[in-house]
């Protein structure tokens, strides 16, 4: 019951990352980008079962995005890394980096040297670090970061860790 459990949770975060990225798909692609959706990465800080689902919804969103096998499984792949690293960090502020400075790296530079797509704005990486960590920034520290206080102040999740700890002590 546990896994089925752990499966939906991840399948319901797959589901909604997924549908607004397509929801907003002018701004969620390419080198000037602010992927809403990625203010979701904020219940892998709580949720285990989020760290899959948000690498299986950014492949059905990257698959709808159109730039081919190295967004749809790179791209994700950069999410699932950012999405386990949000978990490990307590502190939450500290927790958001992840997903800002790794996408910013990493889809920059698939971007610029797989996809060739800042070469025909004359961009150079660093540059296309820029505009994708400023999007970065935006859809997780300006959108996902008031969520993730909402959450923490109304108790609505409990990171597992911290449950598991207060089970096992009282």
């Amino acid at each position: 019951m546990k896994r089925i459990n752990f499966l939906v949770r991840g399948a319901m975060i797959a589901a909604l990352y997924a549908a607004i990225t397509i929801v907003f798909a002018p701004i969620s692609y390419y080198l000037a980008q602010v992927r809403i959706s990625e203010a979701l990465t904020v219940l892998a800080y709580f949720e285990p079962a989020a760290i899959p689902g948000l690498f299986v919804g950014c492949v059905l969103a990257n698959i709808y995005g159109g730039l081919g096998p190295w967004d749809i499984f790179g791209g994700s792949f950069l999410t699932l890394i950012a999405a386990y690293l949000t978990w490990k960090i307590r502190k939450p502020i500290l927790a958001l980096l992840p997903p800002v400075v790794i996408n910013a790296i990493g889809i920059a530079f698939m971007l610029k040297y797989i996809l060739g797509i800042p070469d025909a704005l004359k961009v150079s990486y660093p540059i296309a670090i820029l505009y994708i960590g400023a999007g970065q920034t935006v859809a997780v520290y300006c959108l996902g970061y008031p969520l993730l206080l909402f959450l923490l102040r109304r108790k609505l999740f409990v990171r597992a860790d911290v449950l598991a700890r207060k089970l096992g002590s009282g």
